[in-house]
């Protein structure tokens, strides 16, 4: 039984992680403190519901649908909403407190359309519920595809970040942007980029978590927190400590729930935080 709460905590933790990396890419590049980013995941949740219930489709094929169309939703966010806030910013500090509050009435208007959609209730789909052995226990196929796929989706990013021209960019504009220019990387363009491509992640995100988990219109709100919390312990921009303290967070919280309860899961979580941030207030990986 211990065995197969730390492999559903694996599970769970390698979705949290594959979704602080967005959030990851998107404040470290973009300097965008997103709070509707937890809504992205509910979309890409909610999409890939629809392809396999109305359409009749497979969740992989609902994830191949979920992450073009996340991408492009952020770059239209990112171009008509948070593109004119940067331009007028006097300094980054700005552009922070401006986003948030965007953000924020982003995050109720999501909630609203999601809510008059799919109702108030869990929506979920059962999909590879046959059990596979896995390190001597049982888990349900869907929820060890949705691991190896966060993990293949992650650590894939995280080696184009490292070993590419385009993730050069990245890392230059995420570390040095007023140096920037100097070689000729375009700030602008790479910043909506990146606020794209962690919008993309978080969509993929929010089809894994569906393939084993229903979600609700109100779920996006704590997949934000939790990814904020993950991106801190990590250490800001730190891709390889979201990653980490992604696993951290999705293994405390099912050995919580296992051996004392699940109501206190959350409780832990902040917990953990809170220790980190008296400990390492520069996140444990930085």
């Amino acid at each position: 039984m211990l065995m197969s709460t730390l492999v559903v905590g694996l599970v769970l933790g390698g979705t949290y992680a594959l979704v602080a990396l967005g959030m990851t890419i998107q404040y470290g590049v973009a300097r965008i403190m997103n709070l509707g980013f937890g809504e992205t995941v509910i979309f890409g949740a909610f999409l890939t519901f629809v392809c396999v219930t109305s359409a009749g489709l497979s969740p992989l094929v609902g994830l191949a649908v979920v992450v073009p169309l996340a991408f492009a939703l952020s770059w239209l966010v990112y171009t008509i909403l948070m593109r004119p806030l940067v331009k007028r910013a006097r300094h980054p500090g700005k552009v922070e407190v401006d986003s948030i509050l965007v953000t924020f009435g982003l995050m109720f208007l999501a909630q609203g359309i999601f809510t008059q959609v799919f109702g108030s209730g869990y929506s979920g789909y059962s999909w590879l519920q046959s059990p596979v052995p896995v390190l001597g226990a049982s888990i349900a196929g869907g929820r060890v595809l949705g691991l190896a796929l966060a993990c293949l989706i992650g650590l894939g990013l995280w080696f184009a970040m490292r070993h590419s021209a385009w993730g050069l960019s990245m890392r230059a504009v995420a570390t040095r942007p007023q140096f920037a220019a100097l070689v000729g990387i375009d700030e602008s363009r790479v910043a909506r980029q990146a606020f794209a491509l962690g919008g993309a992640i978080a969509g993929a995100g929010g089809s894994i978590l569906s393939m084993y988990q229903p979600v609700t219109p109100a779920d996006g709100a704590f997949l934000t927190m939790k990814a904020l919390i993950i991106v801190i312990m990590g250490g800001v921009g730190n891709m390889g400590g979201a990653l980490a303290a992604g696993l951290i967070i999705g293994l405390v919280e099912v050995l919580v729930a296992y051996a004392l309860d699940p109501g206190l899961t959350l409780a832990a979580t902040y917990m953990i935080f809170l220790v980190v941030l008296l400990w390492r207030p520069k996140g444990l990986f930085a």
